[in-house]
C-alpha cells in the first residue's frame, strides 16, 4: 500500500486522502519526509484517536493508546504491507494496543483484590477484614505503577527478583532498589492509615 500526498500539499497545507494526490509514496517514505509526515500526522492523528476513544471510552487512555499506536507503526514501518489505508493499519495497531492495556489493568485487579484476600483471610472479625481491605486499598493508591506491578509480581505472583527484572527489562540492582522503595512507600503509607 502507498500514501498518497500531492505535491501541492505544502502549500495548501492538507494532504489529500486515498487517491486525490499525484505522488505516490509508501509510508517507510513518507516517516523519512518530516514535512510531508507532519502534514500526515496531524490529519491521521485525530482519526485515529477518535477510533479508539469510541471502542474504550476514557481521554486519557486513548490519548495513552494513541500515541504507542503511532510510535509502533513508525517504528514498524517497514512491515506495512499496503493492504489497507496506513490509518486503518494505524487503528489496527491501536486496537490491539487497546487490549494488551485491558488485558493488562484486568490482571492489575486481579492482583490487586488477591493481595486484598490474602490479607483479609488472615483477620476473623469481618468488621476488621473490611478496614484492613481499605487501608491495604488506599495505601496501594498511593504507589506509582511501576512500584504497585513490582510488589504484586514479588508477593502476589512469588516471582523471584530476577524474573521480575527481566521482565521489566532492569537490571536486578535496579529491580531489588525499585522493590525496596515501593515496600517502604507501601509499609508508610499503610501504617499511616492505621489510627
Amino acid at each position: 500500500m502507498t500514501v498518497r500526498i500531492s505535491e501541492s500539499a505544502g502549500s495548501s497545507g492538507k494532504i489529500p486522502r486515498g487517491g486525490q494526490a499525484e505522488v505516490t509514496r509508501s509510508f517507510a517514505e513518507l516517516v523519512g519526509d518530516q514535512a510531508r509526515f507532519r502534514l500526515w500526522y496531524d490529519d491521521a492523528l485525530p482519526r485515529v484517536y477518535r477510533y479508539l476513544l469510541a471502542r474504550c471510552g476514557d481521554q486519557t487512555v486513548a490519548e495513552d493508546v494513541t500515541q504507542e499506536a503511532f510510535v509502533e507503526a513508525v517504528r514498524s514501518r517497514r512491515r506495512f504491507g499496503g493492504r489497507s489505508d496506513p490509518v486503518t493499519w494505524i487503528c489496527a495497531i491501536g486496537r490491539n494496543r487497546l487490549a494488551d492495556h485491558v488485558r493488562r489493568e484486568h490482571r492489575e485487579a486481579n492482583r490487586h483484590l488477591r493481595l486484598i484476600h490474602q490479607q483479609s483471610d488472615r483477620e476473623f472479625s469481618p468488621w476488621r477484614q473490611s478496614d484492613i481491605r481499605e487501608d491495604v486499598e488506599r495505601a496501594l493508591g498511593t504507589l506509582a505503577p511501576d512500584q504497585r506491578l513490582v510488589l504484586m509480581l514479588r508477593y502476589l505472583d512469588g516471582m523471584r527478583v530476577k524474573e521480575i527484572a527481566r521482565l521489566l527489562r532492569r537490571t536486578e540492582s535496579a529491580t531489588e532498589s525499585l522493590l525496596g522503595r515501593a515496600r517502604e512507600r507501601f509499609r508508610s503509607a499503610y501504617q499511616g492509615t492505621e489510627s
